[in-house]
């Protein structure tokens, strides 16, 4: 199989994550607009419905980021023949072609993620601004999907 075949199989799968992501994050708009999630007291009277909305949504948004990285970027900078050795000139280069904004973001995003997975629940003030965070950039992830989306289109 190669790089083009690999990427298809690669960007199909990205997609169901995406699609769901999306859905979500409505579901969360209609969840703010209803109330203040991100305070612990009105964050831990919500039903546990409403709580799976949240958990689904940092899944989809760790899922994004961790494919992108992981199973996409190398791959991308392949096709368009840049050859990297190491992590720090993937993101370099996903950089200088325009895939992410900031080297700085990307870390950013990846760090706020983490937090999260690592500490949530036992600080929940953080574990919420961490949630907010990951709410309140899903156009920027959104936006590192559809730059690699269309950066691999060029290549079709």
């Amino acid at each position: 199989m190669n790089t083009k075949e690999i990427l298809a199989k690669r960007f199909d799968k990205l997609e169901k994550h995406y699609i769901a992501f999306k859905e979500y994050k409505l579901l969360i708009d209609d969840l703010l607009i209803q109330s203040n999630i991100y305070d612990p007291f009105i964050f831990n009277a919500l039903k546990p419905e409403k709580r799976a909305i949240l958990d689904a949504y940092l899944k989809r948004f760790a899922s994004i980021q961790d494919f992108l990285g992981a199973k996409i970027f190398s791959l991308l900078l392949e096709l368009a023949g840049i050859n990297n050795r190491k992590m720090s000139e993937v993101l370099s280069n996903i950089e200088k072609e325009n895939i992410i904004d900031s080297l700085e973001s990307w870390i950013e995003l990846r760090e706020v993620r983490n937090e999260l997975e690592h500490d949530y629940p036992e600080e929940l003030q953080q574990a919420l601004n961490d949630l907010k965070y990951c709410i309140d950039n899903f156009y920027k992830l959104e936006s590192y999907y559809l730059h690699s989306l269309n950066f691999y289109k060029k290549y079709l």
